[in-house]
């Protein structure tokens, strides 16, 4: 991408904000989000990978073994909530506990857990991923809302840039018009038509010009750093703005169209409204949880026995060659259960009537703002025909001093008058690009296109 814009020396706004939405610190912290996102779903997905065990226990006193126990095994735990598991277990010893005796070669074991009450329909290991799956969608929301912000901070920027330009280019064209008069006075004076009053009423003029573009170029400066403030490299190092780089003109041809309509559709899925939702399903997850929790628990476990790995395929359940359990349990009164079902269901209504509340919001923030768009629009439409009139009473207060019907003074007060309102105008100008960039933001979208 090359910063500077087809013609020379123009940086065009369009240009900028490609620039900066590429290489902005903003812009890279945004997408790091997504990473993070992704690496907490990693995370969660570790509580289901498969686990290796291993355990040896020995014991030998006045050169007899007491025992010696060795098991190795696998644990692997699935979506469904079923945990599989293999194992093969060793044992002898002169004192070892009856139950623990085993074929000489070692005994297999292959088999399954699986609830069949509380933790059936979800458990802690489940519910931690669709809760980190949920994070994960929800970062990509919060990287939105960065990249909005910086998309309204950047607009903001630059228009603000171009406006000190362009009054600046003004105020320039001010002082090189009092320049031009007061030479002329100045040598009508020494003809003897003009009286020396005119020479110093011209210099008071000519002073208060340059006064108001010095003003002007320091504001043109310090708005010349902000935009620096965006700029970077694509090696993430701070740039600054060739000398001589100048902005998009403010009354440039490009036509700013909002689709009222569109926004007004577009604001329901504001990131803001979309992190709330997320929230909301984050906290449903942990009320189905926590609804789990009523049910008792019913763990069953069942593993089939064999020396040798070919015999699992003859073995049947509960015929030979087996061992299994039955765990139950539950309290009789549940109620730390039901207080922490309730309490999860009372944060979901809290979230859902915060939610109802923050669209309400975003949807007024974005009727003014529509309103401020067309507000400006009809000023800017007013105010380009005062301008036209103000000029056309220069114009003919000029030829009226030309022939001498006026005075400086009144040449003076109409030139002034037309640039105050030629300033005024530029204001208006930035301002509707800014509150064309604004609108967006209120519906929930920056830099993307619409």
């Amino acid at each position: 991408m090359n910063l500077h814009a087809q013609r020379t020396g123009i940086l065009e706004f369009e240009t900028f904000m490609d620039w900066v939405q590429a290489y902005h610190p903003l812009s890279a912290q945004a997408d790091i989000m997504l990473t993070m996102g992704d690496m907490e779903v990693r995370t969660a997905r570790g509580e289901f990978d498969p686990l290796l065990y291993g355990n040896l226990d020995k014991k030998s006193y006045e050169e007899s073994t007491y025992y010696d126990k060795r098991e190795a095994g696998i644990s692997i735990p699935t979506w469904a909530g079923i945990e599989l598991n293999g194992s093969f277990e060793q044992n002898s010893g002169k004192y070892l506990n009856s139950e623990k005796s085993v074929p000489s070669g070692g005994l297999l074991s292959a088999g399954a857990s699986v609830n069949l009450g509380q933790g059936l329909i979800l458990d802690d290991r489940r519910a931690g991923l669709r809760k980190a799956q949920i994070y994960q969608q929800s970062t990509e929301s919060d990287r939105k809302l960065m990249l909005n912000d910086l998309y309204l901070q950047a607009t903001g920027a630059y228009w603000n840039w171009s406006l000190a330009y362009a009054n600046r280019t003004l105020q320039a064209e001010g002082v090189e018009l009092a320049k031009e008069r007061f030479e002329g006075v100045k040598i009508s004076y020494e003809q003897g038509d003009f009286p020396a009053i005119d020479t110093v009423e011209a210099a008071t003029q000519l002073l208060n010009r340059e006064y108001n573009l010095q003003k002007a170029e320091n504001e043109l400066f310090m708005r010349t750093q902000d935009i620096n403030n965006f700029l970077w490299d694509d090696s993430g190092n701070p740039i600054a703005l060739d000398i001589g780089t100048i902005p998009e003109d403010l009354a440039s041809d490009e036509p700013l169209i909002l689709n009222e309509e569109e926004l007004r559709t577009i604001v329901a899925n504001h990131p803001e409204l979309m992190l709330v939702d997320y929230e909301i399903a984050s906290l449903d997850v942990d009320r189905r949880l926590k609804a789990q929790q009523i049910i008792p628990v019913v763990k069953l476990k069942y593993n089939f026995l064999s020396e040798e790995f070919n015999q699992f395929d003859q073995a049947g359940f509960f015929e030979n060659n087996y061992k299994w359990g039955l765990s139950v349990y539950t309290p009789l009164m549940w109620r730390k259960a039901r207080g922490e079902r309730r309490l999860a269901e009372a944060k979901i209504d809290f979230k859902e009537n915060s939610r109802n509340l923050k669209e309400l919001q975003l949807r007024t923030k974005l009727e003014n703002e529509l309103n401020s768009w067309s507000v400006l629009n009809a000023q800017i439409n007013t105010f380009t025909r005062n301008v036209v009139a103000l000029e056309m009473l220069l114009n003919g207060e000029l030829r009226r001093f030309e022939i001498g019907e006026s005075s400086l003074f009144l040449v003076n007060s109409r030139e002034v008058s037309v640039f105050s309102s030629k300033v005024t105008l530029n204001e208006l100008l930035s301002k509707r690009k800014v509150a064309f960039a604004k609108t967006r933001y209120a519906a929930g979208v920056g830099f993307e296109v619409l």
